[in-house]
């Protein structure tokens, strides 16, 4: 087990190298915005684009594109941000003994002193207010569950301690807003949203899988469980069944939403976004390696990438 303090100047030691907080941010303000993780923005990336997946879709299925899709978009982009800063938040707190015993995350901010246990906790609360804000003005069921996605989101830093599947709680609540976001675009739910949720869990499994590989041996030491942990040598195995499971349940849901469009070449058109991220992800399969913690964490990230290419192809669908 590896100790460390902060890295210099306070930046965390995973954090993106010259990342504007650690450049233009006021210094006092610093410390709270990498306990949002301004600093490393793939997971505000990772939160937001089931959302836009499930807006597209949402479209698609019922072929109506009105001026509100506009404020949705944006108010999903804004929301990720705040409420993935809320979630990290909530993560930092509850993890701040973990994350001193980590290497790789003893420098982030409250397990290094940068700030009290209190004053994230009010940092949480007005993250998480500005985005109740914001969900305010979605359709009443998505209001609905958006309250409810505080269940998994509240579950998720504690499932490490008693499940070696805490990436399936990440999966549940990151990819929630493909439930929240089809029903802000339509006022109700039908079964697509539900499989490109399952889609998205799988993807999940997929990228987080490769993030904890980072993390084994610390999470060893110190009785952490990990899918990465559970599945040991036969990793690359279990990440080509999440890969398969991804494109396969995104596919099924972008038919469903396409299926009753009189174009053929729509639908065409809009499963070539799972199948082209699919070949990213193959991609990522095909230069992982488990001990090089440099390619895990640059690979992690570039599944914004991957998660960015089914979107032009839904767009384009749209028009046909």
């Amino acid at each position: 087990m590896t100790q460390a303090g902060n890295t210099p100047e306070g930046q965390v030691r995973d954090a993106v190298k010259g990342n504007w907080v650690d450049v233009y941010a006021p210094a006092g303000l610093r410390p709270y915005l990498r306990l949002s993780r301004l600093d490393r923005p793939i997971g505000t990336w990772l939160l937001l684009l089931p959302c836009w997946w499930s807006l597209l879709l949402a479209m698609l299925w019922d072929g109506q594109a009105r001026w509100e899709d506009l404020w949705i978009f944006a108010g999903c982009g804004i929301g990720a941000l705040l409420m993935r800063g809320a979630g990290c938040t909530w993560n930092d707190i509850t993890d701040r003994d973990i994350d001193g015993s980590v290497a790789r995350t003893a420098s982030r901010p409250i397990p290094s002193g940068a700030v009290s246990v209190k004053g994230a906790a009010v940092w949480m609360a007005l993250q998480a207010l500005v985005a109740f804000g914001i969900l305010l003005t979605f359709h009443p069921l998505a209001i609905l569950l958006g309250v409810i996605s505080l269940v998994p989101v509240c579950i998720y830093p504690f499932a490490k301690r008693f499940t070696w599947w805490p990436q399936v709680f990440l999966g549940l609540a990151f990819n929630w807003g493909a439930l929240l976001v089809w029903a802000a675009h339509s006022g109700t739910l039908s079964w697509p949203p539900f499989v490109l949720y399952l889609g998205g869990i799988a993807w999940t499994l997929f990228y987080d899988t490769i993030y904890a590989l980072q993390d084994r041996e610390d999470d060893a030491l110190i009785g952490v469980k990990s899918t990465a942990r559970l599945f040991g040598e036969n990793t690359p195995a279990w990440l080509r069944r999440f890969l398969i499971a991804t494109v396969g349940l995104i596919g099924l849901a972008v038919l469903g939403a396409a299926i009753g469009r009189d174009s053929p070449l729509s639908l065409v058109v809009a499963l070539a976004g799972p199948w082209a991220m699919g070949w990213h992800m193959v991609w990522q399969l095909r230069t992982l390696r488990s001990d090089d913690h440099d390619r895990l964490l640059m690979l992690f990230r570039s599944n914004r990438d991957a998660g960015l290419l089914p979107l032009p192809f839904f767009a384009c669908a749209l028009l046909l």
